[in-house]
């Protein structure tokens, strides 16, 4: 029996080996199809050193496109999307900003990547204090008369997650209609409690982009929905960086946001945006008046809601951060948790220096991520030759994501300055052509530079030599991330 055993050990040996060569060479052909080189990179040397692991997890989460029925339903949802849009667009309240022409290209490539254009007649609060953002979002919740929207990455059954819920169970019984979408990732471990407390309130509830690890043809499980939104009455809007969860859920770290709440038309943009992902998850198109109402002047803002993600304009948000670095001619800041840029950012900020832009890099020195951090910290010898100022926030976990541009205009939403956030995340965003709105950004900001440590390029340079190894190494997956 022994040299049948043998025998048999040997060829299955030879079947594993001739497999790997066998994925390598698919993989080869497979991988940079419709792909950004450095993803395509990233993959195919996981593919190389290790095939079968690089295939297994390529098929969780390696194909960057939407399941075939996404995709169909998108396609069924546009033309209904494209009449709100036409409706808004022939509004009075329609706003074309009154911009430098040098940033005005970057307004229109917003307008073409969203289809919901600038509007004006709004008004606008940036929310700062985690609690009190909270307390004023019930407040909203309690105050309202047909329905609540509310779609984010994370809904906690915590003490803040409960303050939000009991305002829900509330509403419901005013006769308020009440819908709610949570990512089914981002909240997997809330939802088991959650979801029952929900239902028992009376609100209708779906969870986002289910994760099935066998069920490879609903695509791949990463394609998370990170937007923050939140919609009362057709009237009040919110969105930014913070989640229905306590400041410290996570041990250790405190973490500080940044929200802005809207009034007036362009709360309808960010309505368009949940009617969609609604409809993805539920079937159920919402298109009546009560939903739709008829915009209301609240101030003079000028804004534009700018959606990115899958289902959308592919990396809308990279693009117009990107079209806005360009155009920018006096000062740049970015404050972002996570930094993973691809190319194409890490030029345009480069570039800034060297035209003589003030370039300002706001990144929290606490991370909660590790391999995200080191992924983060190798592009930091770059950015600083370039004269790029990196401030690394000390007072407390800076999850914060806006960017402003001489003064004159404020992108304030959920998206991270990473290729995930790019390309990956659903994500949502909302550009303020406003100085007065980016003067009381640039007063955080500045706040922000108080509280932090300014990167010398000496002292950076002096790190170890594992660091810097721990540091590439991680760059390497950073288009993964």
């Amino acid at each position: 029996m022994l040299p049948w055993d043998l025998s048999l050990a040997g060829t299955w040996g030879i079947i594993y080996y001739a497999g790997e060569w066998v994925i390598r060479l698919a993989m080869l052909v497979v991988v940079p199809f419709r792909r950004p080189p450095a993803a395509a990179n990233a993959w195919l040397l996981l593919v190389f050193f290790q095939p079968w692991v690089g295939l297994v997890l390529y098929l969780a989460i390696g194909r960057p496109e939407l399941p075939r029925w996404r995709t169909r339903k998108l396609m069924r949802l546009r033309p209904e999307m494209e009449a709100v849009s036409e409706r808004l667009r022939e509004h009075p309240s329609v706003f074309e900003p009154e911009l430098p022409p040098r940033l005005m290209q970057a307004v229109h490539l917003a307008q073409n990547l969203s289809l919901l254009p600038a509007l004006g007649g709004n008004s606008a609060e940036l929310l700062t204090d985690y609690g009190g953002a909270v307390a004023r979002l019930v407040a909203d919740i309690d105050a309202a008369r047909d329905h609540v929207h509310l779609l984010y990455y994370i809904y906690a059954d915590d003490a803040t997650g409960r303050m939000v819920t009991d305002a829900l169970a509330r509403a419901v019984k005013r006769g308020v209609t009440c819908r709610v979408l949570i990512d089914a990732l981002g909240s997997r471990r809330p939802l088991r409690t959650l979801l029952p407390k929900l239902a028992q309130a009376g609100v209708q509830v779906h969870r986002v982009l289910q994760a099935r690890l066998l069920r490879f043809t609903r695509g791949r499980m990463d394609l998370r929905n990170h937007r923050k939104i939140a919609v009362i009455d057709g009237r009040v809007g919110y969105t930014g960086s913070q989640n229905l969860v306590d400041p410290a859920f996570k041990k250790g770290i405190t973490y500080e946001e940044l929200v802005a709440r809207v009034t007036g038309p362009v709360v309808l943009g960010l309505q368009v945006v949940f009617v969609a992902d609604w409809y993805l998850e539920s079937d159920e198109l919402l298109e009546t008046p009560a939903v739709f109402p008829e915009p209301e002047v609240t101030g003079d803002v000028p804004v534009q809601p700018l959606p990115s993600g899958p289902g959308w304009a592919a990396a809308a948000i990279q693009r117009v951060v990107v079209a806005l670095i360009y155009g920018a001619r006096e000062r740049v800041v970015i404050t972002t948790p996570y930094f993973v840029p691809d190319s194409a950012l890490l030029q345009a900020l480069q570039t800034a220096v060297l035209r003589g832009v003030e370039v300002h890099l706001v990144v929290s020195r606490q991370k909660d991520q590790l391999l995200v951090r080191l992924a983060q910290r190798s592009y930091y010898a770059q950015l600083l030759e370039a004269g790029v100022r990196v401030h690394l926030y000390r007072e407390a976990f800076l999850h914060a994501k806006h960017v402003s541009i001489d003064g004159e205009i404020a992108l304030i939403g959920s998206s991270n300055m990473d290729i995930r956030s790019f390309l990956l995340n659903a994500e949502i965003a909302l550009l303020f052509y406003s100085k007065e709105v980016t003067a009381r950004l640039r007063a955080e900001q500045e706040r922000y530079f108080a509280g932090s440590d300014l990167l010398d390029l000496g002292q950076w340079q002096q790190r170890s030599l594992v660091s810097k190894v721990a540091e590439n190494s991680a760059r390497l997956m950073s288009a993964l991330l």
